[in-house]
């Protein structure tokens, strides 16, 4: 991330890039959630471009028509969260599609389509959803071994499992593309496979097509005139 912040170098009005997640929902979409690592201490203003940065994404690369964007607090009420969201809030409070603080559960319920955070929180929320998910695969998995009549229930669900591997598979994603740069690059993960590398490729190509970097700086633009 690092390296590629240097070599290509930031948007122009953006501070910080920020790196992109994708959560599965329950109605078979994915939430855009930013920043997942990229920054470990976020001001306001910053937490606002991720916003603005992460509506971008989900309309033109997800295909999103109208992307609702949420900002993670510890509750839904205004008042809720620390000094620094509390702050974006009022800097976002008017901005077309934000629909105010959200929750944890939120992220993957469908009520929203992006999530805006700080890097230390985001990289927490994506850990721990990843300890959560793999517990429950071998959970499942472990209670399936101990009785004949849950592996042949297990055999006759196959398809469903099959299916639901394939939302929660990281490889099916391809990486984290790295919002906010001259260019494109997407974060692949250390264990990545042939299979996540293609699909690292195709979303290179999705993000490069659909010239997200010329919207952010024309949503950017029409944002700092109305914040003046």
């Amino acid at each position: 991330m690092t390296l590629a912040t240097l070599r290509l170098g930031r948007l122009k009005g953006i501070a910080r890039p920020a790196l992109i997640t994708f959560m599965p929902t329950r109605d078979g979409k994915r939430t855009t959630v930013l920043d997942v690592g990229a920054n470990v201490d976020s001001k306001a203003e910053h937490l606002v471009q991720f916003a603005i940065m992460g509506g971008c994404y989900s309309k033109h690369v997800m295909g999103v028509k109208n992307p609702r964007i949420g900002l993670l607090a510890n509750g839904e009420e205004k008042s809720k969260g620390n000094e620094v969201t509390k702050e974006a809030y009022k800097k976002l409070d008017g901005y077309n599609g934000f629909i105010g603080n959200v929750e944890g559960g939120d992220i993957f319920n469908g009520s929203c389509d992006v999530v805006t955070c700080d890097g230390f929180i985001g990289n927490l929320v994506l850990k721990t959803s990843e300890g959560v998910a793999s517990t429950i695969s071998g959970l499942i998995k472990d209670y399936i071994r101990k009785s004949p009549i849950a592996i042949t229930g297990a055999l006759l669900m196959r398809k469903v499992f099959k299916l639901l591997k394939k939302e929660i598979d990281y490889a099916e994603i391809g990486g984290a593309p790295l919002i906010g740069i001259k260019g494109c690059a997407i974060v692949s993960h250390g264990k990545s496979n042939a299979k996540a590398m293609e699909n690292a490729i195709y979303q290179a190509i999705s993000y490069v097509d659909t010239q997200v970097n010329e919207h952010i700086l024309e949503k950017l633009q029409e944002y700092n005139q109305k914040d003046n």
